[in-house]
């Protein structure tokens, strides 16, 4: 059973055992449920992907946090744990409904991911504060509830944060403290702003009522707009670069699909390595890039084998390429990758640990290719077998321990 099986069951098991509880003892506040499950509806429909990995709703999960902390003088009955995950699931199938008509990219797992964590704060928080604490004036039950809620936003990005990880785990083949370091620093980058929003709506709401949603809400919404501008921008960055890898292909220096087949190897052994996501989208530009250089040579390889160069045509041309992306002015660390694509590992990071790692991985991954692909077409067995032979001489024997690793597993182009 696969992870996300996993989640889906958990999250259906929660939401329908919730649902049933609030329905039988009745759901207190309607307003602030209508209020807070209006605001998760709208934060799931306009959800956006910001990274390659899912999307993101934050307006949905700040309004779903903030509705689980709510303890005040302006709420007279706080919600029980049953009633805020019974709300979450309500509102957020609520907000996927209009996304799936209009044809728009949803992920039920990710919703149900979603869900998990909220419930996980909500426990938490009511687990640590009584249900008649509210924002009397002591300053002791100020601090007190203010701790709460961060032990609640805080439980919530570390339950969401080993579930991710375990799901980058499974189905990139990361090893898992390096999936859980990536989803940290997720957490501490944008699960900040949800935390924080998260609690300034439950304090304002449970201090003056209904007008504190549509005040706090308005800068996440800002900051979603400018997320979204910067998700766009990433797209087009990447298709442009897309584009820059083709042009070897058009002009017949590699063969169709050969830059994207050594990419994806390449990314295959960056995760088995847990590279973090920054270095892992350099060394995917890298491959992409790598054959860029060949271009300024006096005629294609045969079949797009850069192999059948002698070293120093290779090395020029890595030279030639890495000067051609510095230009760009905001590739310099992927140039530094290609411009050592094509050292041998013996007379290159063996004795200069300041030649990235990237490099090492290029240049097996490209080997790879280039045996197993058009062209040769040996059997992964019979190209491990000859990789093997320059183990320590031409190629890094950390990356290529790491390329048998990732082919043992079944990987294919």
């Amino acid at each position: 059973m696969g992870s996300g099986v996993v989640i889906l069951v958990v999250g259906g098991i929660l939401a329908a055992v919730a649902l049933v509880a609030t329905l039988r003892h009745g759901v207190t506040e309607w307003s602030y449920a209508l209020v807070f499950g209006a605001l998760i509806a709208i934060g799931e429909t306009v959800q956006f992907r910001v990274d390659r990995s899912r999307n993101r709703a934050p307006i949905a999960t700040s309004a779903a946090l903030g509705y689980a902390m709510l303890r005040g003088p302006s709420v007279g009955m706080p919600p029980e744990l049953a009633q805020v995950i019974a709300v979450t699931a309500v509102a957020t199938a609520a907000g996927i409904v209009p996304r799936a008509i209009a044809g728009l990219r949803w992920d039920i797992v990710v919703s149900c991911r979603r869900g998990i964590s909220v419930a996980c704060a909500a426990a938490v928080f009511e687990a640590l504060t009584r249900r008649d604490l509210a924002w009397n004036g002591e300053w002791v039950e100020a601090l007190w509830i203010a701790g709460a809620m961060m032990a609640g936003v805080l439980s919530a990005g570390l339950s969401d944060a080993v579930i991710g990880a375990g799901q980058a785990t499974e189905r990139y083949n990361r090893p898992f403290p390096a999936a859980l370091r990536d989803e940290l620093v997720v957490m501490t980058r944008i699960g900040m702003a949800m935390g924080i929003t998260a609690i300034l709506l439950a304090t304002g709401t449970s201090l003056i009522g209904h007008w504190a949603p549509p005040v706090v809400i308005v800068p996440l919404l800002l900051t979603q707009f400018a997320f979204r501008r910067f998700a766009s921008a990433q797209r087009t960055y990447r298709a442009t670069v897309r584009s820059m890898a083709r042009s070897t292909e058009i002009a017949g220096f590699s063969s169709p699909g050969q830059n994207a087949r050594t990419a994806q190897l390449a990314v295959a052994i960056g995760n088995d390595l847990g590279l973090t996501p920054a270095r892992m989208e350099a060394l995917e530009y890298a491959a992409l890039l790598s054959g860029v250089g060949q271009l300024a040579l006096a005629d294609p390889s045969p079949g797009g084998a850069s192999l059948l160069r002698t070293r120093e045509e290779r090395q020029r041309a890595a030279e030639i390429g890495a000067s051609v992306i510095e230009r760009s002015g905001v590739l310099d660390h992927v140039a530094e990758i290609v411009r050592h694509s094509n050292d041998p590992y013996r007379m290159g990071r063996a004795n200069n640990p300041g030649i990235p790692v990237e490099s090492g991985i290029v240049n097996v991954a490209l080997a790879y290719e280039q045996l197993v692909g058009e062209g040769t077409g040996q059997s992964p067995d019979k190209a491990m077998e000859s990789i093997g032979l320059g183990i320590g001489a031409e190629y890094d024997p950390v990356v290529v321990e790491s390329l048998r690793r990732v082919i043992g597993r079944g990987f294919r182009f």
